[in-house]
């Protein structure tokens, strides 16, 4: 299987390790970095917030540290977050044209962590309006283009952050989730992303213009985009709130089960085939394959209550087209829904070790600027609500489990991805799966 490649830059494992050495210097690194983005960004418009002065202070300080003995694990290594994350001094819009000029004071925790970890924040990328969309254009810094195919959308809302990495300009970016919003722009762009499990990395300091504290929201998440494993684990583990468990299961003994049907959406056959083809390459490594089980929870139940929820958490629980308001026991009784799922799957997952799912059901789209509600794919020749593709994403947002997504493969040269996903906490084990996947297929 050959992926759709782009860049040969090192990854920020690699490159933090050459810092370490002396071979190259933090300052040196972020320049290449800003180098980076100058020359290749006028076609792609991924980095639309960009701090490159205060970046190469943060590399002067990073060597300093350096020098002193300091081994934090990001020391020196330039990187981009989405523009969602506050960063003080800089603007925190969501792509809102009204909330334009909306300085934070603060740095969110995410970066506060990235910066002690001793990353060097060059600045945020682009998104849709409110992160709602798989479409990276909004009013304020205009519209992202996938690097495989300027023509096509890099995927939302995390879609600058995956095009920023899958093109080189930097090695790694910080995004969020709540429908596909980092496993979408891993998958569209070919490179790597983390929806952890729910609520195990902060969002304070991830929250809409105007609001500076607020309650955890339901379904988001915050996780990292990168171009291998192992920066996906060095990034988790710089920003998680407590340790994990890392016990995982090798591919050979594991258990598997493999969600290609989805009763609320159609999979394209070439998309099929990509997964069919590891799900066999799995199969004569020894894994154990089922392609269904009793435990399973009614799918089509789940995306209900969880459009239901995400219709809520996006709106902030706003009136409906109708007029009508959530109350209180509504509210409290989706939750209890949620629940009961959550124990669907926690009893699903003392079965199989790992299940593994589309992202979407296409590689990424021609640009389309119709609102998501009204806007179609082509799939198997007959046109499909795009609606329905948030089935794939509220597979796992709903139960609130952890997801790596890997590129397996390429459709029409475009680059397809693939979920691993496992029980809540274990984030690790679905990144480890995902490494294991991607050497059986000669990553």
């Amino acid at each position: 299987m050959v992926v759709a490649h782009l860049t040969d830059e090192q990854t920020a494992t690699k490159l933090a390790a050459v810092i370490a050495s002396g071979k190259l210097t933090a300052v040196e690194a972020t320049e290449a970095a800003i180098a980076r983005i100058e020359e290749q960004d006028v076609s792609i418009n991924a980095v639309v917030v960009r701090d490159f002065d205060r970046a190469r202070q943060q590399a002067r300080d990073a060597d300093a540290r350096l020098a002193k003995g300091d081994s934090a694990p990001l020391l020196g290594v330039p990187m981009t977050v989405k523009e969602s994350f506050n960063i003080a001094g800089l603007q925190t819009c969501w792509g809102v044209e009204a909330a334009a000029g909306n300085i934070a004071d603060e740095d969110s925790a995410v970066v506060k962590r990235l910066k002690a970890a001793g990353a060097v924040i060059l600045g945020k990328t682009n998104i849709p309006p409110m992160l709602t969309d798989w479409f990276a254009e909004n009013p304020v810094y205009g519209r992202t283009n996938n690097p495989h195919d300027l023509a096509r959308s890099p995927g939302g809302s995390s879609g600058g952050a995956a095009a920023a990495v899958a093109s080189g300009m930097v090695p790694v970016d910080y995004g969020s989730d709540i429908g596909g919003s980092i496993r979408v722009p891993a998958h569209y762009c070919g490179v790597w992303g983390l929806k952890p499990t729910y609520g195990i990395i902060s969002k304070e300091g991830h929250f809409p213009p105007g609001i500076k504290e607020g309650a955890e929201g339901a379904l988001s998440v915050v996780g990292p985009l990168a171009r291998s494993a192992d920066d996906l684990e060095l990034l988790f583990e710089a920003t998680i709130d407590r340790p994990l468990p890392k016990a995982t299961t090798a591919l050979s003994q594991s258990r598997i089960l493999l969600i290609l049907d989805h009763p609320s959406v159609a999979l394209e056959d070439a998309m099929r085939r990509q997964i069919e083809d590891v799900a066999a390459a799995l199969e004569d490594a020894g894994a154990e394959i089922s392609r269904e089980s009793d435990l399973l929870p009614d799918l089509e139940k789940q995306h209900h209550n969880y459009m239901r929820m995400l219709n809520v958490a996006v709106t902030a629980g706003a009136p409906r087209p109708d007029g009508s308001e959530v109350t209180v026991r509504e509210w409290l009784r989706m939750g209890d829904a949620q629940a009961r799922n959550q124990c669907q799957w926690r009893a699903l997952f003392a079965e199989f070790d790992y299940m593994l799912a589309p992202v979407s059901s296409t590689p990424a789209f021609v640009h389309d600027t119709r609102p998501m509600k009204d806007r179609q794919l082509t799939i198997n020749g007959a046109p499909d609500r795009f609606a329905g593709q948030l089935a794939w994403a509220g597979l796992v947002t709903y139960p609130g489990l952890p997801a790596t997504v890997l590129p397996i493969g390429s459709v029409d040269g475009l680059p397809v991805g693939l979920q691993v996903v496992a029980d809540q906490y274990q984030d690790h084990k679905t990144i480890d799966g995902a490494r294991q996947i991607e050497a059986l297929l000669g990553g």
